[in-house]
């Protein structure tokens, strides 16, 4: 029996290497993702811990990402002001890649419980609310993330594009 398990443990092991890696939320200062595999293993990730909100994390293989947890993205340049590699470069500032959506499902406006918290965070007035609930993400969104952590029901999603 021992064997079967094992069997179908190192199957579904192999299986899972072979799945496609998923799209890491980068800062918002590059130009090429290869660079982050070419020479950030070179760094001492200077990138993040410059990052006055603590949001660029590391991953194994050295290179940075964003992780909105606990805060957002300022846009303050830091970053890219830090590498020294290039790989985060401020000619190359523009918003981060990705789409952040409201699953009207999960969202408490959205099932008539008022709620602002998704907007009170919102630097770029990028929320706006329809006949005061149907909170939706308007094209002034910079996808900087200070609106993620604040929703209760962890209504909004976040995907890299």
């Amino acid at each position: 029996m021992n064997t079967r398990r094992e069997l179908f443990g190192s199957l579904a092991s192999s299986f899972n290497a072979t799945k496609k890696q998923e799209k890491l939320l980068r800062p918002p200062y590059f130009r090429d993702e290869s660079l982050f595999h070419n020479e950030c293993s070179k760094c001492d990730a200077k990138c993040a811990t410059v990052c006055e909100v603590e949001i660029i994390k590391i991953t194994d293989d050295k290179t940075p990402y964003l992780d909105f947890s606990k805060s957002g993205c300022t846009y303050c340049d830091e970053c890219a002001k830090a590498c020294e590699f290039g790989v985060l470069n401020l000619a190359d500032k523009k918003f981060i890649n990705a789409d952040v959506t409201i699953d009207n499902s999960k969202c408490l406006s959205w099932n008539h419980t008022m709620c602002f918290s998704c907007k009170d965070p919102c630097l770029d007035n990028a929320i706006d609310f329809a006949a005061m609930f149907m909170p939706v993400i308007n094209n002034k969104c910079t996808s900087c993330g200070f609106c993620i952590n604040k929703c209760p029901t962890y209504a909004i999603d976040i995907r890299v594009l």
